[in-house]
């Protein structure tokens, strides 16, 4: 994982939402990825002063609109009762970030982005992942963030969930998110054939993002794509069949019939997942106990006060109930990344 490369990221068309006038430049940024086959977030930002005035024009706007959207979010949040532990101990006031605690290694921290047509299933999906239990009542997803911390056989990992809902309808920033993602899981219905014609293009989306990747010395890998087909419960309303679907996913992404309300078939692709992410197979939600996020704090802070000791805890996590997606400052960084290669790095001029 500390063996880099350079990959050079077009990101044109990411701004057109925010600045028509930026619609006729094409940029070319490097960004560093490490030599999995995952996009893995950068572990330090350009400077500042790499990124032009315009640029910060931009950021200011959609920061404000993200922040009200964040606000409504977190008022949803906050009526939900979906946890299954309830503790009256103070909570965090901010996201607990592994990374910035010195409490992970950079390797461990990993971003799944969900898409998928609306109805689908994606967010039931994202609650069994997250220990909670299956909510009949639909409620359409805008933008869901969550993140999930492991402390498994001596090591924490961090686990970002993106439930990029809303983004069906904005493809520079679906692009944003696909720029950033690590591992992608892609939801249809399978008695909605509309779903599954929406994925198939989410899969040639993500796809042609990695294509347009030049590598240095790789070669070309699978696309880190798990799909889900759900809604398998209701055999008798399918309305794609399983050779479909073989056809069109080709074998670089593994493809699960799963339920989100019976719980089938998740345990195996929340296991492809984790291998696509570098993840240990005890990140599925039958594989360890749930606990709350003080005690999986002090449990991480008392592991690495006893760095050397051959007694390890039995596999948990917690849910971190303060989550919130980084800022747009923060993707835009990493999506405009400099490179160091050859000590002169390019730079993105938005105008």
């Amino acid at each position: 994982m500390n063996t880099t490369e350079r990959l050079y990221l077009p990101v044109d068309g990411i701004f057109e939402m925010f600045n028509p006038a930026a619609g006729h430049h094409r940029s070319r940024v490097t960004h560093p990825v490490p030599h999995s086959a995952v996009f893995t977030p950068a572990l330090q930002h350009p400077s500042v002063s790499n990124i032009p005035k315009t640029g910060f024009g931009i950021i200011k706007t959609v920061k404000g609109r993200w922040r009200q959207q964040d606000k409504r979010v977190v008022l949803r949040r906050s009526s939900s009762s979906g946890n299954r532990h309830v503790s009256n101990d103070p909570l965090p006031k901010r996201s607990v970030d592994l990374l910035e605690m010195g409490l992970t290694k950079p390797g461990n921290c990993h971003r799944i982005v969900v898409l998928g047509a609306p109805r689908a299933g994606k967010t039931n999906i994202l609650r069994r992942f997250l220990g909670r239990d299956f909510e009949e009542r639909y409620e359409p997803t805008s933008e869901d963030f969550h993140r999930k911390l492991f402390h498994i056989g001596g090591e924490s990992y961090q686990v970002d969930l993106l439930d990029a809902a809303s983004e069906r309808d904005f493809p520079a920033k679906r692009r944003l998110s696909i720029l950033t993602g690590d591992v992608f899981l892609l939801v249809f219905a399978l008695d909605d054939r509309e779903s599954f014609n929406e994925v198939s293009g989410l899969l040639g989306e993500i796809r042609a993002a990695r294509a347009k990747l030049v590598k240095a010395k790789s070669p070309a890998r699978s696309v880190p794509v798990v799909v889900c087909g759900n809604k398998v419960d209701l055999d008798s309303r399918r309305a794609v069949r399983l050779a479909e679907v073989t056809e069109v996913l080709g074998e670089d992404a593994p493809y699960f019939e799963t339920s989100a309300k019976a719980g089938t078939g998740l345990d195996e692709a929340f296991r492809a997942v984790a291998s696509l992410g570098g993840l240990p197979d005890e990140t599925g939600p039958s594989r360890h106990q749930l606990v709350p996020i003080l005690a999986y704090q002090s449990l991480c802070r008392g592991a690495r006060g006893r760095r050397g000791s051959r007694t390890r805890a039995a596999p948990c996590a917690a849910v971190d109930p303060s989550a919130r997606r980084p800022s747009f400052t923060s993707d835009l960084r990493l999506v405009l990344g400099s490179s160091t290669k050859h000590n002169k790095p390019e730079k993105c001029q938005i105008q």
